[in-house]
């Protein structure tokens, strides 16, 4: 279970979740495409395309940075291409890009409504349909959406206080459920995962306050997570809707404290949206 020599292409990969993967990745000796915006320094976000490449370096692993906005189809197949150019093709496509905007129908402007459809629904769809003509050569590939599970979550107290950003992500889960049947017969893994509890990132700084914040998971949890999934046979782990501590529990984890904040008790982390 190592991902030493393949290469993953990890979208919104400058910080936090895309990141946390992108190190777990790394540490196996993998060769990471930073596929973000972010190229220069943000007053509120830390963290550029830059800077995730060499903490990838830093790991232990190859890093690419390469510059993409997942809206936009000229930017994707550019970053497709550099990368497939530069490591030989490509193994494992991770859709974490996305845009957040917790508001009514009424107060959600239609510029929000836009992003979050681009960046969530468009942008998953399009950056693995780029990537297809070297995901079909690889003899491990993956997909692996950061996107929330279907299975018995459709329920009006997920939907009303924020449709259009629920919208936007059950995009990302529809992408799943359609494509793991679309590609089963090409051997292309299609799966989600989605964290247990909420996850201290800095897109949730923003919509946190510091005491709920220390009541999230770090990052790391998902790295790894991710890793057993992106590790494990393509033709017989597909079309699932994973949470990263049931997955982690799955493959013989029973300590999760490293995953805390110091002095934060298992029973005080706040449930994610979704669950």
């Amino acid at each position: 279970m190592t991902l030493a020599g393949k290469t993953l292409v990890i979208t919104g990969a400058s910080r936090g979740i895309g990141l946390a993967i992108a190190l777990r990745a790394a540490r196996d000796g993998a060769r990471v495409v930073i596929a973000a915006k972010s190229t220069v320094p943000h007053p509120k976000l830390p963290g550029t395309i830059h800077t995730a490449a060499e903490a990838v370096r830093q790991a232990g692993g190859e890093a690419l940075a390469v510059a993409t906005d997942v809206r936009d189809e000229a930017s994707v197949t550019r970053a497709m291409a550099l990368a497939a150019e530069t490591f030989g093709g490509i193994d494992i496509l991770v859709n974490n890009a996305s845009a957040i905007f917790l508001a009514t129908t009424e107060a959600t402007p239609m510029k929000r409504f836009d992003l979050m459809q681009q960046v969530n629904v468009r942008g998953t769809f399009l950056c693995t349909r780029q990537a297809l003509p070297w995901l079909r050569r690889s003899s491990h590939a993956h997909v692996l959406n950061i996107a929330p599970p279907l299975h018995s979550t459709l329920q009006p107290r997920w939907f009303a206080p924020h449709v259009a950003y629920t919208m936007a992500k059950y995009g990302m889960s529809l992408c799943t459920f359609g494509m793991a049947d679309e590609f089963r017969d090409d051997g292309i893994a299609v799966n989600a995962l989605w964290p247990e509890t909420t996850v201290d990132t800095e897109a949730i700084r923003f919509i946190m306050d510091a005491g709920a914040r220390r009541r999230s998971r770090l990052p790391a949890i998902m790295g790894d997570a991710a890793h057993w999934v992106v590790t494990q046979p393509p033709r017989t782990c597909t079309g699932q809707f994973l949470i990263d501590a049931q997955v982690l529990r799955q493959s013989g984890v029973s300590d999760f404290s490293a995953y805390r904040h110091d002095g934060v008790d298992e029973s005080d982390l706040l449930p994610d949206f979704f669950l």
